[in-house]
């Protein structure tokens, strides 16, 4: 939800406009993350050793994610963000929900679409971690879809009711990264010691409530 709160207002795009763009990117991580769950249930079942891989991944996501949440980032520097301004014919105006619009004799595409563009990678790369995080809690790949597919459709409409006060939330990010960690540490040590789920669950419920209790109660610094 940062990230997408990031792109919209990088690009200035009003909120009677963001509808359309999430509505899209969520059909998008929808369809990613079928695709992505068929194959890692297909690799968990071929060769059990991928979940090592899987808890490896995940604590090193975890590990960046504290490093360089609260760092500031400049979009205008994102490597796809430049490759498609000077491969793609785009105009810089916004012309209503068009994705595309004909100027002259030729089809150029909107900031639209460059938005619909940045929220579908940034779908893809979050679907990286949370899916084998997921499999961590259940290998039934019907649970995972589901799972993934309602925490979609929820978090589009929890981004409409929070967008406004994300702000505030600007501690959530250390708490998330310990927790993309620590689910990647159960992985790598499910032969050693089976860490019970309501344990886990608990223990996420918990690292949440802390790190948006500590957002609320500090303030946010004015630059970093």
């Amino acid at each position: 939800m940062f990230v997408w709160i990031t792109i919209f207002t990088y690009f200035s795009i009003p909120p009677e406009l963001q509808k359309r763009v999430l509505l899209w990117g969520v059909v998008g991580a929808i369809l990613m993350r079928a695709v992505l769950i068929y194959l890692g249930a297909l690799l968990i079942q071929q060769f059990s050793w991928v979940f090592y891989i899987f808890g490896l991944f995940l604590v090193f996501t975890g590990v960046k994610m504290f490093v360089f949440t609260g760092k500031k980032t400049d979009l205008g520097e994102n490597v796809l963000l430049r490759w498609l301004r000077g491969h793609v014919p785009l105009t810089m105006t916004l012309h209503g929900e068009q994705f595309a619009v004909r100027e002259g004799a030729k089809w150029v595409f909107t900031p639209m679409f460059l938005v619909l563009v940045l929220v579908e990678v940034s779908d893809l790369i979050f679907a990286l971690d949370s899916i084998p995080a997921i499999f961590a809690v259940t290998g039934d790949p019907f649970i995972v879809f589901t799972a993934n597919t309602f925490a979609i459709l929820g978090l589009r409409a929890m981004y409409f009711l929070l967008a406004d006060i994300a702000e505030r939330f600007h501690l959530i990010g250390y708490g998330l990264a310990v927790i993309v960690a620590l689910v990647g540490v159960k992985m790598l040590l499910m032969d050693a010691y089976k860490v019970p789920i309501l344990w886990l669950l608990a223990t996420v419920a918990v690292i949440l409530a802390v790190s948006i209790v500590a957002s609320l109660v500090t303030p946010r610094p004015r630059s970093r």
